[in-house]
């Protein structure tokens, strides 16, 4: 039976069918990191259930994806069913109590929880260009659009501050291209292209402030135990990439915020990635080489990550090999493929002479897992066939009244509901483009200023010259007769069309008489 330094998970099955040993997960070497697989259907979200409620009891906040809802269920107290008595008296778990347990809940559309955001700084350029799926060359103006923006000062927090960097990077293309390498029009549309799509499918709502604080999800109550993040996942699996991308940026954040701490009692926080094959599905090399970095030097910073997926053949060799505690539920072998799945699960545990462990992961029951956990000085335990314990919580979803309840009373109620947008790379860079455009207005005004004669029309051209000389015509003289200036005082003095012409009739012959 567990105490206060290991977390219990089940009771082992002698060769004669009966349950006697209590397998337990030690809390000093829970930040070793985990593995639980399995066919669906065969247990994996109890299995993960019961280990969040152990972490919770023992102090140690959780963070969790609730991929279906049923996990919504550990907020709530647990009612005794006849099918968890019974599973209870058979892992000899006495005596079997019911608990609630504090969950705070999450989710990136800010709909069946909290709203959780990031800037586009923080996530940077590797896994936006991961979640966009760009090329190489692509992703290489992506690295360029992040260099730039720390050059010139612009703060990139959502979407459309990093689409006005992409527009102000093809404008400048062959300026930026001479400094950093070929930047072409064409990539930085179709980066941009790619950007809409993400906007389509709600990734306006992630990338933002207030970003999540870490300390947010490392919460413990009053009575020492630790909270519970669970992030609604269900609408989320619709963009499986967001979904993988988001849960890789915040291990990496974890990483590197939380300080050194080594080997401790329990670890700080415990990370649960539910679907895990969703992250490393077609991914490159260098993300994959990331996320085993983060998985072999977080464990330094107390943090466990325990990887949930349908079959181990999902999880790369390179960071398979850092995962000490391991569940393995029951397992297919119809296919060529979930027959290696099933060798590559059997070679991992260190094996049992009572019985063969690749015969028995076909045939294990619900609720029925292989389970390996690290032992005294960190070695892998025997692999022994396990009934996994009830949980204490509820089993199945909570209730959209439940929910709400639990959002308007959650400790970080009121601070992530309210998107702020602040001054950043959008608005400086419109700002910028203004400013150059009353520049412009300035310069074309003060050029026709220098033309300005008080009484003419300043619009007209100057007159034209030849060089030095002058094209005009000559202007004829200013100097006229007295008989001609009475006579244009006459005209000026009649004030219709037919007195001017009889009055320049008369007067005309007069003038040719003189």
């Amino acid at each position: 039976m567990a105490d206060d330094t290991s977390i219990f998970i089940g009771a082992s099955r002698k060769p004669d069918d009966s349950y006697q040993r209590a397998e337990n997960l030690l809390l000093q070497y829970g930040n070793r990191h985990g593995l639980v697989t399995g066919a669906t259907g065969t247990g994996k979200t109890v299995t993960l259930q019961i280990l969040a409620e152990g972490f919770s009891n023992a102090g140690v906040p959780v963070f969790c994806a609730d991929i279906k809802g049923d996990l919504s269920g550990i907020a709530m107290m647990g009612t005794a069913q006849d099918f968890l008595v019974k599973r209870a008296e058979q892992v000899k778990l006495d005596p079997y109590e019911f608990q609630e347990f504090p969950v705070i809940f999450w989710d990136l559309f800010g709909e069946q929880g909290h709203p959780i955001r990031a800037t586009v700084s923080e996530m940077g350029p590797l896994l936006l260009s991961r979640l966009m799926n760009l090329s190489e060359a692509q992703e290489g103006i992506m690295n360029i659009a992040f260099r730039i923006a720390d050059e010139e000062g612009l703060l990139l927090l959502d979407l459309k501050d990093l689409q006005a960097l992409l527009a102000n990077i093809a404008d400048r293309a062959q300026e930026i291209g001479a400094r950093y390498g070929n930047v072409t029009k064409p990539s930085v549309g179709a980066i941009q292209r790619t950007l809409l799509v993400l906007e389509q499918q709600g990734a306006t709502n992630f990338f933002g402030e207030p970003a999540l604080r870490i300390a947010d999800i490392m919460r413990t109550t009053r009575d020492g135990r630790g909270a519970i993040s669970v992030l609604a996942a269900d609408k989320l699996m619709a963009n499986p990439r967001l979904y993988a991308t988001f849960l890789l940026w915040l291990m990496s954040e974890l990483f590197e915020e939380l300080p050194e701490v080594g080997d401790p009692d329990k670890p700080k926080l415990v990370f649960f990635f539910d679907e895990a094959h969703l992250l490393f599905d077609d991914a490159p090399k260098v993300l994959i080489d990331r996320v085993e970095q983060v998985v072999r030097l977080i464990r330094s910073k107390g943090v466990g990550v325990y990887f949930v997926t349908q079959n181990p053949l999902d999880i790369p060799e390179t960071v398979l090999a850092q995962l000490g505690n391991r569940v393995q539920h029951a397992l297919r072998a119809y296919t060529p493929r979930e027959q290696k799945a099933v060798r590559t699960a059997a070679e991992t545990f260190r094996p049992n002479p009572d019985f063969d462990c690749a015969t028995v992961i076909t045939q294990l029951g619900t609720g029925e897992a292989l389970v390996s956990t690290l032992e005294a000085k960190g070695a892998p335990s025997m692999v022994q066939r396990t009934l996994v314990r009830p949980p204490s919580s509820r089993l199945g979803p909570i209730t959209p009244d439940e929910r709400r309840k639990l959002i308007t009373e959650s400790p970080v109620a009121g601070q992530y509901d309210q998107t702020i947008d602040r001054e950043s790379a959008f608005e400086m860079l419109q700002k910028k483009a203004k400013d150059a455009l009353d520049a412009e207005a300035q310069q074309q005004e003060s050029g026709r200023s220098r033309w300005t004669i008080p009484g003419f029309d300043n619009d007209s051209p100057p007159p034209q010259t030849t060089g030095s000389r002058r094209t005009s015509a000559p202007r004829p003289s200013n100097r006229q007769t007295v008989a001609e200036a009475a006579i244009k005082s006459v005209v000026r003095s009649v004030g219709s069309s037919v007195g001017r012409a009889i009055v320049r009739g008369i007067l005309g012959s007069l003038a040719r008489g003189r």
